[in-house]
């Protein structure tokens, strides 16, 4: 099931108001300040939207404490933005938002950093599990143009990626990590993974230590043009992941800074691991999406306390 862009809640800002409502509140208003039921919605041409505690005495909208909090963009639009980033196989930059949202490059590039932020699932249950696996491997990413003027030779020169997946349930998770080390992978696996499971690798010996740890370790030759093993292992489904990821950079965004690696990373693994391959639509995502703008208020800068700022987006 697909969008219809034209739909209400895309073009009309009372029926996309009402829209996050219903996907923020779908039983009873809340007060995001002091959590209580206690509430009104305000009246008047000036109040219109707000909501007003009863116990706490404070205003509020669907906005407040979501990703959309003081944005002077318009919320059909939030919704448009979401719709298109999770309909994107490949990612949607910020530029084609800029211009299909008719808003400026600036707001549409950190209106898609607050999406990825709503994106990101955060702590998760371990992956794989009894009589389950994870298949685990690393890629490098970034500077691979040698016409670039940073272009050095060599891995050392790229970004480092490392991540795992759960075949059976298809669920991804992916790390930048400052270098792909046997301490790197265990840590990530440590936090990731049940040690009940079966680790499939392929032959690097950074796996060799941490993969003594769970069930079983299984390993898949790539060296010797081996893509499964004898026991009928691989470690196809991470690699295709990786596959995705890559077309996106290079086809879609060209360039990633490693500032924001992480989030564009967390951007990819949630569509993959809520493709229409396992019955999620492109409404189902993008509603998954609206359900994760909560408490995960970003800002462009903060303040110290000495009044300073640090840009953090």
């Amino acid at each position: 099931m697909t969008a219809d862009i034209y739909a209400p809640e895309f073009t009309d800002e009372d029926a996309a108001i009402a829209h996050v409502e219903a996907s923020r509140w779908p039983d009873q208003v809340n007060c995001p300040h002091c959590g209580s039921t206690n509430v009104h919605r305000m009246a008047g041409k000036t109040q219109a939207g707000y909501f007003l505690c009863n116990d706490c005495r404070e205003k509020f909208t669907c906005r407040t404490g979501t990703v959309m909090e003081r944005s002077h963009i318009p919320i059909h639009k939030w919704l448009l933005a979401i719709h298109l980033m999770n309909a994107s196989k490949k990612g949607m930059s910020a530029h084609q938002l800029h211009r299909m949202l008719g808003v400026t490059y600036k707001s549409a590039w950190f209106l898609a950093h607050r999406i990825r932020e709503a994106m990101d699932t955060g702590k998760s249950a371990p992956m794989g599990g009894q009589g389950g696996s994870v298949q685990m491997d690393e890629t490098y990413t970034g500077n691979t143009s040698k016409r670039a003027k940073s272009y050095a030779k060599g891995l050392k020169a790229k970004r480092a990626v490392m991540g795992l997946i759960d075949p059976a349930k298809g669920h991804v998770r992916a790390f930048h990590v400052k270098d792909v080390t046997a301490e790197a992978a265990r840590k990530i696996l440590v936090k990731n993974a049940d040690r009940k499971s079966t680790l499939v690798t392929d032959e690097a010996l950074i796996y060799r230590n941490v993969g003594r740890e769970f069930s079983r370790h299984e390993r898949v030759f790539h060296k010797h043009g081996w893509y499964v093993n004898d026991r009928g292992f691989t470690t196809n489904n991470i690699e295709n992941f990786f596959g995705i990821f890559k077309r996106g950079v290079y086809g879609t965004f060209h360039h990633i800074s490693e500032q924001h690696l992480q989030r564009y990373l967390n951007e990819f693994s949630f569509r993959y691991s809520n493709r229409s391959g396992r019955g999620v639509s492109d409404v189902d995502r993008a509603a998954l999406t609206l359900k994760g703008i909560e408490g995960k208020r970003l800002m462009y800068r903060i303040p110290h306390s000495d009044h300073e700022q640090e840009t953090v987006c």
